[in-house]
């Protein structure tokens, strides 16, 4: 007994010092708030404060000043952030954290985005060079001058790599890949089901809209005729009774985000509905979120060529520039376009010589680049690309067919840093000019000025196409075929004071016809939540910022409306007597709120009952093409509701799977499932929707590190919104940021956002800023008073 007290007391006593070891080496990265530092290549002395939030104010005399100091916050703040969206874009993560990540790695590698980015760097402005260079020191020094590594490198024991100007590229590749599919699964299919489906089916499960479009400019779409017993007669078939799918499971899914989410709303009402007597925007870009946010919010002042600069708003850590925010004249905002920002490119081989593919000038060979990833803790892995005039190959189609992929990004010339320019404009003429000619993942683009005027535009650079049908995939082998320049920003999609002074985009499609065409079609989300604010925006005359910040916290279930009152139609007295699960269901369903409110347990029935009917009912039209392509399934049809209520309101019989006997018992049968999987869990009383919708935001280690899971990531926390409202909300997907301000009142405005400032755990600022966007409670949208003050001097 004696002997193993002894050994215990040795243990415990190793336990604490390496607990005090680790405690040091945390204490060593903590960010530096107050004093004087010398600061190399400054040309005069820079002043910044924090507030009580931890963000920061930067005073400096000139922009590479300013640029250079931010620099230093974010390496201090952000540093292994900004790594991980480096080496993520140039597929060098494996060399950080191990084997795990090597297919990731070969995935992104296929772009070779670190040569994409020395080339976008070697054909910058000097001016632009100069800023990522200032930027790029900053970052370094400020790394430098932490008394340890972020914690993050002492934890996978290696040690940081310093930043290059490059790098700031690629965290803007990061971004593309993020808001961008470079695959193209969209279009690839949409290729699948024209070659494996019947054509008027095609085109009734395909309509590139539905009665719930909502755009600024155009008319709702309308759903194409369902297909007849000469087309398709399922009742001759075999049944195929699916079984429920997972309740995440839902009819407009996009794969990247587990629960199949798309978000992201911006609007802007012109002065003569604004408090303030200028044009009033609001913006909340939802991403999947994760510890720390993707923002870092900042604000920054220097004396400019026309005046006084002052921006404040988010900045990426890893960019030296202000992506959403006011400069005091001018407010801009985004939301991601789902425009056609990539093709997929069929391939004609030479039977002599496989290593060759036609172009429009001839036979070529496949360039070949011998990529090689570094694996901590492992071999080296090397892997082939070939490349052709387009894109890499990127993989074979259903009918084993090469294809490469012609992307974006992959484009030196799809990527600049003319977004700084947004700096110094003066009205939404000139932000929409910048934006225009900003290389960025395209996005939708939403102004509003001092003057009162609001805009929408596209932001990024838009392919001009020609000789092929870029809804699906295509040769390029003939004269005159491809992408054949850039679209002249004179040109660009713009609407500019709209007659009702009201403008918004949510990732649906805002115009139609020729302006549409420019844009193309990626998969443009439903447009019923853009419906609901387009309606919220016309509920009242005169807008606050408080009233700004309602219309982003909406989580009324309007969509789901008409779903309720069907399941209730469902569910009648006599399918309910001497059903008590059935009557339970109904009480629920009736008692829903109209809300997806973390209490309800309504909504939630009424949210899976839409997902297993979609799932009964157009699973079977499927069935040929995925037998013939197992990923042909309806998950990337954003626009399925408009086929699932047709099909479920006129019932055709040779639609139905012969499963089932009429349309009501697929009905009911689908009640009967989601009644079933209540019962299974917890009960139907406790099958609330916040018990699904429960918010997990973990640190990126944490997962491989579970005992440190609790220090490093936010509380679990139930929340209301989800998909098809404007407060959507997932379990790691959210509003990344919520702002509502008008130019030149910043004073009115609100800045939320997730977690906190800081990605060091022992801060003050890691978390505090959690608390006010779980509740929706307005932050001010300029920083507070100062609480802390770091000075840079000029050192050499």
């Amino acid at each position: 007994m004696r002997r193993a007290l002894r050994w215990g007391g040795y243990l415990a006593a190793l336990v604490m010092v390496l607990l005090l070891l680790v405690y040091g080496f945390l204490r060593g990265g903590a960010p530096r708030l107050d004093g004087e530092l010398r600061l190399k290549g400054l040309a005069a002395e820079v002043r910044v404060t924090r507030d009580a939030l931890g963000v920061p104010s930067i005073a400096a005399q000139q922009r590479l000043d300013a640029i250079r100091a931010l620099g230093f916050l974010h390496a201090q703040d952000r540093f292994f952030q900004m790594d991980l969206m480096r080496r993520l874009a140039a597929g060098e993560l494996s060399e950080l954290v191990g084997g795990a990540a090597v297919d990731f790695d070969k995935r992104h590698r296929l772009f070779r985005l670190r040569a994409v980015a020395r080339d976008v760097l070697a054909h910058a402005t000097p001016e632009q060079r100069a800023g990522l260079a200032a930027y790029s020191e900053g970052v370094n020094a400020g790394l430098k001058a932490l008394g340890t590594w972020p914690f993050e490198y002492g934890l996978l024991m290696t040690r940081p790599r310093p930043w290059q100007p490059e790098d700031s590229i690629l965290v803007v590749h990061a971004m593309y890949f993020q808001l961008q599919s470079p695959e193209d699964r969209h279009e690839s299919q949409l290729a699948l089901m024209r070659d494996l489906m019947p054509p008027a089916m095609f085109r009734f499960l395909t309509a590139p809209g539905t009665q719930w479009d909502a755009p600024v400019q155009g008319k709702p779409i309308e759903t194409p005729p369902i297909p007849g017993a000469d087309v398709a007669d399922l009742r001759k078939r075999a049944p195929t009774k699916l079984g429920f799918l997972d309740s995440r499971d839902d009819a407009g899914a996009d794969r990247e985000y587990p629960a199949g989410m798309i978000g992201s709303n911006n609007w802007a009402v012109s002065a003569e509905h604004s408090s303030t007597g200028a044009a009033l925007l609001a913006n909340d870009m939802h991403l999947g979120i994760r510890v720390p946010n993707t923002w870092y919010r900042a604000q920054w002042t220097y004396p400019g060529k026309a005046g006084p600069v002052a921006l404040t708003g988010v900045t990426l850590p890893g960019v030296p520039a202000m992506v959403v925010g006011s400069n005091g004249h001018v407010a801009w905002g985004y939301t991601n376009s789902y425009g056609d920002w990539s093709d997929l490119v069929l391939l004609h081989l030479d039977p002599a010589d496989p290593d060759r593919y036609q172009t429009a000038e001839g036979w070529q060979r496949f360039t070949h680049h011998a990529e090689i990833i570094h694996v901590k803790g492992g071999k080296d892995v090397s892997f082939d690309i070939k490349d052709t005039v387009w894109g890499p190959v990127l993989d074979q189609d259903h009918a084993g067919v090469i294809r490469a992929v012609h992307w974006m990004a992959a484009d030196p010339a799809g990527t600049n840093l003319e977004l700084e320019h947004m700096e110094d404009a003066q009205d939404v003429r000139e932000a929409m000019a910048v934006a225009n000619r900003a290389g960025m993942p395209e996005q939708n683009f939403v102004a509003a000025d001092a003057q009162g005027h609001v805009a929408w535009t596209i932001a990024g650079r838009i392919p001009v196409r020609a000789g092929f049908d870029p809804a699906v995939p295509s040769y390029w082998d003939k004269p005159g075929t491809g992408w054949v320049g850039w679209l002249d920003p004179a040109k660009y999609p713009r609407v500019v004071d709209p007659a009702d002074g009201r403008l918004w985009s949510a990732n649906a499609r805002v115009v139609e016809g020729p302006m549409l065409a420019l844009i193309g079609d990626g998969g443009y989300d439903l447009g019923a939540r853009a419906g609901q604010i387009r309606d919220d925006l016309r509920a009242k005359d005169r807008f606050t910022s408080a009233d700004m910040l309602a219309i982003q916290l909406d989580d009324r279930a309007l969509f789901l409306a008409r779903w309720r009152s069907l399941l209730l139609r469902v569910l009648n007295p006599q399918r309910v007597a001497d059903h008590p699960e059935r009557a339970a269901f109904r009480q629920a369903v009736e008692e829903w709120g109209g809300r997806a409110a973390v209490d309800s347990v309504g909504y939630r029935l009424v949210r899976e009952f839409r997902s297993a009917v979609t799932a009964a009912a157009v699973a079977p039209l499927f069935a040929d093409c995925t037998k013939a392509a197992p990923h042909c399934d309806y998950h990337g049809l954003s626009q399925l509701e408009g086929p699932v209520w047709a099909l479920i309101s006129q019932q055709p019989a040779n639609l139905l799977d012969p499963a089932y006997k009429s349309w009501d018992a697929l009905l009911l049968a689908a009640v009967d499932q989601v009644a079933a999987r209540a019962a299974a869990e917890p009960g139907i009383g406790a099958y609330t929707w916040g018990a699904h919708n429960t918010v997990h935001l973990t640190h990126p280690l944490s997962g491989a590190v579970p005992f440190l899971s609790r220090f490093l990531d936010m509380a679990p926390v139930q929340l209301p919104g989800d998909s098809n409202m404007p407060r959507v909300q997932g379990e790691d997907f959210g509003a990344s940021e919520r702002m509502v301000v008008s130019p030149g009142h910043e004073t009115e405005g609100i800045l939320e956002m997730p977690t906190g400032q800081s990605g060091w755990p022992l801060s003050p600022y890691y978390r505090n800023s959690e608390p006010d966007w779980e509740q929706g409670k307005p932050t001010p949208f300029l920083p507070g008073a100062a609480q802390h003050t770091l000075v840079f001097e000029p050192g050499k």
